[in-house]
């Protein structure tokens, strides 16, 4: 796996420390790229989880606790030509940035969530990292927002109004925005998220008709079962959620690739499940997803 050298983590503690404008030249010195290339599909590896608490991978309550392990992690994912970008708050973003990984990817601004997981404001989703215009300055190529709709919780309409802003604000922008809904309710006092095929439809209904307009608007949505009647209810271009790796890995690798078939697939965005697999080899689990989303050779660089 790809080492970060404790001079370079050094050297980034350092500028963050005396020159916090270098973040932002780091980010508008990168080399950009279209959204989508040739087969018009994407391969994007998500890192945002750390901001909303959700430190744990598998058995491990802070697996990605450690900022090192996990940059290197990504530096080891974002070396891969087939992945063509990450997902993450403005704190991994700037540190990948800072790094010089940035060149020639994506990258997608998550504009977190506030309802931190086990809290009892949880459903209160409001956003509480970048909006469009902080997102637009600093050159990212999309934005992303969860949102969760629980309809015995008085919560959620504030969400869904906060949700429908910031759609309207990043197509002001010109800006992408990649919506990740969900039908939740409280099940013995914790969130849950239903996956059944009807709730994923009902989502999917609710997110694309927020906003002033759709045209910059995607979904990402988890891989659940009868993936051709959830994507009959929409035409927005859409992005596989990974999810975890269940007791098969063998079995969620040919989930994604039968889903990734379906029309209006645009591709994958998976996180923990690759960053961490069981096993630890990441490269592989990389390797293995994007040759499922990019299934062609890719052309030789000159």
């Amino acid at each position: 796996m790809t080492r970060l050298e404790s001079a370079e983590l050094a050297r980034l503690r350092a500028v963050r420390a005396t020159d916090p404008g270098a973040v932002e030249r780091a980010h508008l010195a990168r080399t950009r790229r279209p959204i989508l290339c040739d087969d018009g599909r994407l391969f994007i590896v998500a890192a945002d989880h750390p901001a909303r608490g959700a430190l744990g991978v598998g058995g491990d309550p802070f697996a990605m606790a450690d900022r090192r392990e996990l940059l290197e992690r990504l530096a080891e994912a974002l070396s891969h030509p087939r992945v063509d970008g990450v997902l993450g708050t403005a704190d991994i973003l700037d540190d990948l940035a800072l790094m010089g990984l940035l060149n020639d990817k994506l990258v997608v601004a998550s504009m977190n969530r506030g309802g931190l997981r086990g809290s009892s404001f949880e459903m209160d989703d409001r956003y509480t990292a970048v909006d469009a215009r902080s997102a637009k300055k600093i050159g990212a190529d999309m934005t992303k927002a969860l949102i969760r709709v629980d309809v015995d919780d008085p919560a959620t309409v504030s969400t869904l109004e906060a949700t429908g802003r910031v759609v309207t604000e990043c197509a002001a922008a010109d800006l992408p925005i990649i919506l990740e809904p969900f039908i939740s309710r409280r099940v013995d006092g914790r969130v849950e998220n239903d996956l059944s095929t009807d709730a994923v439809i009902h989502s999917v209904a609710i997110a694309a008709g927020l906003g002033a307009t759709s045209s910059h608007s995607w979904l990402k949505i988890p891989v659940v079962d009868d993936m051709e009647r959830v994507m009959a209810a929409t035409t927005l271009p859409t992005l596989l959620l990974g999810g975890d790796v269940g007791p098969d890995p063998d079995d969620t690798f040919a989930r994604w690739e039968k889903a990734l078939q379906v029309p209006g697939v645009r591709g994958l965005t998976v996180g923990r499940t690759l960053l961490y697999p069981p096993g630890g080899d990441v490269a592989t689990a990389i390797d293995q997803a994007a040759r499922l989303v990019h299934p062609a050779e890719l052309p030789e660089k000159n």
